[in-house]
Formats: structure tokens, C-alpha cells, sequence
């Protein structure tokens, strides 16, 4: 039998499947054939591939309960997707099952703004900065905040419980959820919309699905916390004396200015030298280089803070350069830039958001996304480095600081002996490491297909039995986002 025939037989196999799927969300919304799909079937980073059946484009959870139906009934896998910014393969199908790609980018609607709450109700397919920009119309934010928040969409941002630079202040995208409405794997619809602040009436749904990736329900609509505006806010750039003396300058800002500090992020030398290289308008934010270089923003909604200050500036601006000074004295702080306008505040987030694709210009990397005890984030970049060295990897770390986030990529020194450095080496004792500082080896960016076999692997045994308790229950046919995060 030629490869065509076997082609077409496929196609006849299916034709009714997609011939309904046409029904419920229109002809030109079940997108086939590979020109279509290519957008859908590869991730933001290239390295993850698949294929689909189709991709199919709902507008409703209406739409939506239908199409997991049609795929039940059929024992078709579904690949949930919003903005595909993930970079652990958890949006595209892997391989092993017939998977149609269900993609949720039409599914695009603030439904309501409630400014005495302070909530925003939203479809799941709201890009993260058009809510951001919607509620801060109402003097409101949305504070959850990263690079990829201008194509990124809630329902991967609750999917992943995507992280940040404002995690210290805010929370992960769980701490900004009050409620979720998904479709499970029979197609029923859970509506959690209420917004409620306390609800004990059973198990926490809500919590179960966030960060399940697609593979307990699917989310379709979230209710979200909103914030006041801020009304003023101060950015430096500070040279700390060492990475154990930028937490205990973490701990005297957040003592002396309460709780204003929105971002703490790490942003060593080593790493600036390759942003300036590979970004031709960034500029080195010191005289003299950083090497622990730390990326502070406070800011504040209180009048109080935002009042004009003896120097001219605000409250908060002033409290901050005093702190700050303060910390100069001791030892802590070698020295010290503040952003005085906008552009530079600007300037100075272009550097932080700029790393990652610096370092893929730089050459081949290994990314590990860490989290560790606040007290054993030296420890870890001190061993690491050494181990880094003494095997001929280059690190280039940066990160959440002020929540214990770590994105450490493992480079070589040499880009051009990448391919003879011994990468397994390095990152089993990476791992092994992590495990004995009480660290995780998926802080933010979730499992996918990139870690499933580490977490089966490295996971606490009891834990994962559990988790494939729950999928078993909640997806028995194993037809939601199957080859991701448990296999």
C-alpha cells in the first residue's frame, strides 16, 4: 500500500470527526493540512515538534465542552494551547496518540472589569498584557509580569502558574486567581466563577487545575485579583558585595519599606557582558561592573509615598536612596544606580528582559529553572560554578531573587566545544544537588514534555503515585495533553 493511499485512508478515517468539529466552531476554524498547523505544531524554542490531526479554534466553553466530547467519544487526544510562549514542549503534541490542537486564541473576551472587587473575569484566551492594559484604564494592574507578556495568554498563564519578576510582591498566577471555569476530559463544564475570597465547600478544584498543564481540565475562563495603581515607584541598579549580601539587603529593604518591593532580580556581570554584546542599545548600568549585580524596583499606591520628598523627588524615591546609603555604609552596597525617568526605568527593565535571548545568541545552552531556600541560593551558584568550571561550562545565571528563582543556563566557555563538554555529567550533578538543598527543578516554567522524565525520575515516589491517582480519576482514557508532565 503507497504512502498516499495510507495518506487518504487516514483522512476518510476522520473525515466525519472533523466534518463535526466544522459544526460546532465553524469551517474556517478547523485549520488542517501542514501549511495550516506549522504556527501551532512547533514551540516557542523550535526544539519541540509534532503533529496533529487539526487545529480547532472554539469561541465558547460552549464550543469547547462539544469538541472534548466529539474527541472522547473517539479517543482523540487534546492539545490545549494559548499563546505557545511556553519553552518545555507542554503546547504541542507529543508523539504516540492521534492529538488535535485545541487552540483557545479566539476564545478572547474580558468578560467583566468589577472595580469595587477589584477582579477581572476573563476567557482564557485574553492576552496577559491586553487584560493589563484594559484594567489600568480603571487605575487598576494585573501585576503578573514577564518578557512574553505581549503574546502570552491567561489560560497558559494559569496552566504553567507561570511566575515572574513581581512573584516577591504578588504571587505566582495562583495567588492572582479566584476562580477558574474549565472543561474535564468528558466534557463537563466546572464553573467556578465566583470570585469568592473563602470558599471551603470541599476540595479545591481550582488549585488542582491550575498548573496541571492542560492534563486534568482544560481552563477556559478565570476570575482574577487586581491591584491599585501605583502612584509611585523607584528602580536601581546596585552592585552587592556578594550573592549572600544581596539577600540580607533584600531583608533591610522589605524591613525598612515595608512591603513595597515588586522585583529583586539578579543580574550577574557575566550575564550583562553577553546582553551589551548581543543588544547594541543596552548599556552597562554601572562605572564599573556588577558582579552581583541586583535589578530593585519598590513601589507604592500610599499618598504618603508619593509625596514631593526635600530632594525634589517622592517619599518612596527618597526612603529607598536613604536605605540604600544606609546599606553603602556597611559594606553591603559597593554602589548604586537609580533610574531618575522613565526611559531609564526602561532602559533598565531592556537589560533584564533581554537575557534570554542573549544567551540563545551567545550559543548552545543548557536552561535549568531552579527554586531553592532563600539561605541556600549561594550555596548552589557557589558548587555549581565550580563543578561548571572544573567541566569547561561557562554559567549564565540570572534571577527571581527576592522568591529564590534561579535561571541558571549551563553555556561552554568555548561555544565551539559544546558538543564534546559533558552536558549529562553536569546537569545529573545539578539535579543531585538540588535534591540536597531542598530546591525543585521546575520553579516556573513548568514540565511539559522537557521534564517528565526527570520528575518521574527524581519526584518523591508517594507523590507522583498520587498525582497518577488523580489523572487516572480525572482523565481515565488519558486523551487530555497526554505525553506531558506524568508518562
Amino acid at each position: 500500500m503507497t504512502a498516499a493511499i495510507q495518506s487518504n485512508e487516514r483522512q476518510t478515517d476522520h473525515s466525519d470527526f472533523l466534518t463535526a468539529c466544522r459544526r460546532i466552531v465553524g469551517d474556517g476554524n478547523v485549520l488542517t493540512g501542514e501549511q495550516s498547523t506549522a504556527s501551532y505544531t512547533v514551540d516557542w524554542t523550535g526544539k519541540y515538534r509534532g503533529k496533529a490531526l487539526a487545529v480547532i479554534r472554539p469561541s465558547t466553553t460552549r464550543d469547547v465542552a462539544q469538541v472534548v466530547k466529539l474527541c472522547a467519544a473517539q479517543d482523540i487526544a487534546i492539545v490545549p494551547q494559548s499563546g505557545n510562549t511556553g519553552i518545555c514542549g507542554g503546547g504541542v503534541p507529543s508523539d504516540g496518540q492521534t492529538s488535535v490542537i485545541l487552540s483557545l486564541s479566539r476564545m478572547n473576551h474580558i468578560r467583566s472589569i468589577d472595580t469595587g472587587a477589584r477582579t477581572a473575569t476573563v476567557d482564557a484566551g485574553v492576552i496577559l498584557e491586553t487584560l493589563q492594559n484594559a484594567v489600568q484604564e480603571h487605575d487598576l494592574i494585573f501585576p503578573l509580569m514577564f518578557g512574553a507578556r505581549g503574546s502570552a495568554m491567561i489560560g497558559g498563564n494559569l496552566s504553567t502558574n507561570a511566575g515572574g519578576s513581581n512573584v516577591v510582591r504578588y504571587g505566582n498566577t495562583r495567588d492572582l486567581c479566584l476562580g477558574i471555569e474549565a472543561v474535564l476530559a468528558d466534557g463537563s463544564i466546572v464553573n467556578g466563577l465566583t470570585g469568592l475570597r473563602k470558599d471551603n465547600t470541599g476540595y479545591d478544584l481550582k488549585n488542582l487545575l491550575i498548573g496541571a498543564e492542560g492534563t486534568l481540565g482544560i481552563i477556559t475562563g478565570a476570575v482574577l485579583k487586581l491591584y491599585p495603581q501605583p502612584k509611585v515607584r523607584a528602580t536601581a541598579f546596585l552592585s552587592a558585595a556578594s550573592l549572600s549580601a544581596a539577600l540580607e539587603i533584600l531583608n533591610i529593604v522589605q524591613d525598612r519599606l515595608g512591603n513595597t518591593v515588586e522585583a529583586f532580580e539578579y543580574v550577574p556581570q557575566p550575564v550583562v557582558e553577553i546582553i551589551l554584546k548581543h543588544v547594541p542599545q543596552v548599556r552597562q548600568p554601572l562605572a564599573d561592573a556588577a558582579e552581583v549585580g541586583i535589578l530593585l524596583e519598590v513601589a507604592s499606591s500610599r499618598m504618603d509615598d508619593a509625596q514631593e520628598a526635600s530632594d525634589g523627588g517622592k517619599a518612596l524615591q527618597e526612603g529607598l536612596m536613604i536605605v540604600l546609603a544606609d546599606l553603602m555604609e556597611t559594606g553591603l552596597v559597593l554602589d548604586a544606580m537609580f533610574a531618575t525617568s522613565d526611559s531609564q526605568r526602561a532602559a533598565l527593565w531592556k537589560l533584564r528582559e533581554s537575557v534570554l535571548e542573549s544567551i540563545n545568541a551567545h550559543g548552545p545552552a543548557y536552561h535549568l529553572d531552579v527554586a531553592l531556600p532563600l539561605s541556600r541560593v549561594a550555596d548552589f551558584v557557589r558548587i555549581m560554578d565550580e563543578k561548571a568550571a572544573e567541566l569547561g561550562f561557562r554559567p549564565l545565571t540570572i534571577g527571581h531573587l527576592g522568591d529564590g528563582n534561579l535561571h541558571y543556563a549551563i553555556s561552554a566557555a568555548d561555544p565551539a566545544s559544546w558538543d564534546s563538554l559533558p552536558l549529562a555529567q553536569m546537569t545529573e550533578f545539578a539535579f543531585d544537588l538540588l535534591g540536597e538543598l531542598n530546591g525543585s527543578f521546575s520553579a516556573e516554567h513548568g514540565i511539559g514534555q522537557s521534564k517528565a522524565a526527570l520528575l518521574k525520575a527524581r519526584k518523591e515516589p508517594a507523590q507522583v503515585a498520587m498525582m497518577r491517582s488523580i489523572k487516572q480519576a480525572l482523565d481515565p482514557k488519558n486523551i487530555l495533553n497526554p505525553g506531558k508532565m506524568l508518562i
